[in-house]
């Protein structure tokens, strides 16, 4: 195909029996920047009128992950937007690896908030690759945001080793023949899940070809110094050390792979002294399933305590 990227649609079938997520999907073109466009999906809970709250998930998931933290945030009258990466969910599928880079996913979430959707006063809430794009996000667009969640996230430079179960887990993905999505969302939890919800973490995927995104992310992880986002993270950083907006620190008690980022975020970013930190017990990676109402609770109670 010539110019522009070929791009995958998952069939909207493959979303047909979701449990406990009863949201209608939303839509929204971003530019794909190669000249075309791409269409970002995401739901949206609560009053529409009521204080913003952003919930971005990360690899290998989507807004799905979020289904028990949106109705508790939606409860109390907080407006919940869970949008879809690139990739990932019910958004579009560019088809090549290379189609994803670490700025793209910047730009593309960028786009969809602020441009498609023109948010305000987010509070927002980033997983995983979540908070990889958002905290970008942050320090580059102050004026957007009311308050920053981290949630088992951090912000690599590629100065530190990564943990050995990290890089085992990139090397899996970056070779194995077949990716099985909800095998490595299991592998993040301590719950067992449902054979419905590991079904619905493999509905955006009919097949090996829909996996380009999953496949890419955890190779752009800045893991070495020299990675291109290395410096903009630790720009980035920088900017977060003046950061005086509420900053809540909420990490599962038993994530091997984020676990040591709780205590730098809560010892270096000015906004998150004075807040009431919480551990997530029996927590795992992706502790939204864990217990996400618990962490919609604590998120709920952030929001109302710091106006």
């Amino acid at each position: 195909m010539m110019g522009g990227m070929r791009i995958l649609r998952t069939p909207d079938e493959r979303f047909a029996d979701l449990p406990d997520f009863p949201h209608a999907p939303r839509y929204a073109d971003v530019p794909d920047q190669e000249g075309g466009t791409l269409r970002m999906a995401y739901v949206e809970a609560g009053p529409p009128d009521g204080p913003v709250v952003v919930c971005l998930h990360g690899e290998p998931s989507w807004s799905f992950l979020y289904r028990h933290v949106i109705g508790v945030l939606a409860d109390a009258g907080l407006r919940v937007v869970a949008p879809d990466l690139v990739g990932f969910g019910r958004s579009d599928k560019p088809a090549a690896i290379g189609d994803h880079s670490y700025a793209r996913h910047i730009e593309w979430t960028r786009a969809l908030l602020f441009d498609a959707l023109d948010l305000r006063g987010v509070t927002f809430v980033g997983q995983d690759w979540g908070g990889l794009i958002g905290l970008r996000l942050a320090v580059a667009h102050p004026e957007r945001f009311a308050r920053f969640v981290a949630a088992n996230t951090g912000l690599p430079t590629g100065d530190f080793p990564m943990p050995e179960t990290w890089l085992r887990f990139r090397e899996a993905v970056r070779t194995s023949p077949a990716f099985d999505v909800a095998r490595g969302v299991q592998s993040g939890c301590r719950t067992t899940l449902d054979p419905a919800v590991r079904a619905a973490y493999d509905a955006p995927f009919p097949d090996e070809s829909f996996k380009a995104g999953p496949r890419a992310m955890p190779g752009l992880v800045p893991a070495d110094p020299g990675d291109p986002q290395a410096q903009p993270n630790r720009d980035a950083w920088d900017l977060l050390r003046a950061w005086d907006k509420p900053f809540l620190v909420a990490f599962g008690d038993s994530d091997p792979i984020t676990g040591p980022m709780a205590p730098l975020f809560r010892d270096l970013v000015p906004g998150a002294a004075g807040v009431r930190h919480p551990t997530i017990e029996g927590a795992g990676h992706f502790l939204q399933e864990d217990d996400g109402e618990r962490l919609g609770r604590e998120i709920a109670r952030f929001v109302q305590e710091t106006p």
